[in-house]
């Protein structure tokens, strides 16, 4: 099975994730969808970190999650998982399926998504037209954890000589 396109995402923070350390945590967050798995720089001693690192991952499928997983790294013992997320691209896919966006000036907001019990939203989420591209800005809220939420923000990227999203329904 080849893959669909690329999904860009940029993970930009977290907000007040749990403390797993002393005082703190040193956080990172991996991204995991079927067998691949990203991940970004290790923030020392920060519940509160700026990461602003791109990862990118393969979708052969639409129906695989991706699953965003925040830990605490450990030198001498296990990293602490520190709450984990599903990032739910449905509405953005159906969104870049609808095409009709093109020449929408940049900040336009071209769909707006709900939290809802069927994602893992913090508060609404839009998307919104950014040099010609369709992105979806959405702070996620962690589940199996006390606190904390990780801000990210996708983006489709089309492979050359791939069918791509439009070929599916």
């Amino acid at each position: 099975m080849e893959a669909l396109g690329l999904l860009r995402i940029r993970v930009r923070r977290g907000i007040n994730l749990a403390v797993r350390d002393i005082r703190s945590s040193d956080s990172y967050v991996v991204v995991k969808c079927g067998s691949q798995r990203v991940k970004t720089k290790v923030m020392e001693d920060n519940c509160n970190p700026l990461w602003n690192e791109e990862l990118t991952i393969y979708i052969m499928d639409l129906i695989v999650p991706i699953i965003l997983c925040v830990y605490d790294e450990d030198t001498f013992t296990k990293d602490d998982k520190m709450g984990d997320a599903e990032i739910d691209i449905k509405p953005y896919v159906k969104c870049l399926k609808k095409k009709g966006y093109e020449g929408v000036s940049d900040g336009t907001k071209v769909e707006k998504v709900e939290p809802s019990s069927d994602n893992c939203l913090a508060r609404e989420s839009f998307i919104v037209c950014n040099k010609g591209k369709l992105i979806q800005e959405m702070t996620l809220r962690l589940k199996n954890v006390e606190c904390g939420e990780v801000e990210v923000e996708i983006e489709w990227i089309n492979l050359p000589g791939v069918k791509g999203l439009h070929e599916i329904d």
